[in-house]
């Protein structure tokens, strides 16, 4: 066999097949993230279960006080992007719906303050956050609470066709629900101390 046919060999053999699996980029950044919130989770047990003296301190800030998962998503998004998968596909879509507060009139009411709006108000989400509540309170009717990416609580109350559901995570500007009639509650609170409503408006 001379050099010729062996080139010529060469040249007709048909590549072999990779068998190696590939795994779609979305997928892979999902499954890596995945992997960093499961690592992160696990460091966290191992190192409470390891040093007793931690437990009481993390039991008191995860069940005694109220612990902002509201920040703790947006640190997460922040420095790993979203939990979702198709969430980063639609980041540069402009939502429908991204008003600002707007109101004729403020008085104090209870904890927090009463805003003169327009009939029907679109009421709109101030920062974003976890919607931790819907239903009732006392003296205030329909609220919504969100608890902010700051660590504040931020009832709005008088609402009525609520377009959030609970444990959502929601951005600014995001419609609320419509209200009742022309007044707006909105109370700030952080660990459940009322907070001056003439600081956030």
């Amino acid at each position: 066999m001379n050099i010729e046919m062996i080139r010529n060999e060469i040249r007709n053999r048909k590549p072999k097949k990779s068998t190696s699996i590939k795994i779609p980029v979305y997928l892979s950044k999902y499954l890596s993230k995945f992997l960093i919130a499961m690592a992160f989770t696990l460091v966290t047990l191992i190192v409470l279960k390891g040093n007793k003296s931690l437990q009481p301190i993390f039991y008191k800030e995860v069940y005694d006080t109220n612990f902002s998962f509201a920040t703790v998503n947006h640190l997460y998004e922040k420095y790993l992007g979203s939990p979702l998968p198709f969430k980063d596909f639609f980041k540069d879509i402009e939502p429908v719906f991204n008003e600002k507060l707007t109101f004729t009139e403020a008085n104090k009411y209870k904890d927090g303050v009463k805003l003169t709006v327009e009939k029907n108000y679109l009421v709109p989400n101030q920062l974003s956050g976890l919607v931790v509540f819907i239903g009732e309170k006392e003296g205030y009717g329909k609220t919504v609470v969100v608890q902010q990416v700051n660590g504040i609580d931020l009832w709005y109350s008088n609402v009525n066709d609520v377009s959030v559901k609970l444990y959502d995570y929601i951005e600014k500007g995001t419609l609320i629900g419509t209200t009742i009639d022309n007044y707006l509650y909105l109370v700030y609170k952080k660990d459940g101390v009322a907070l001056n409503y003439e600081d956030y408006i």
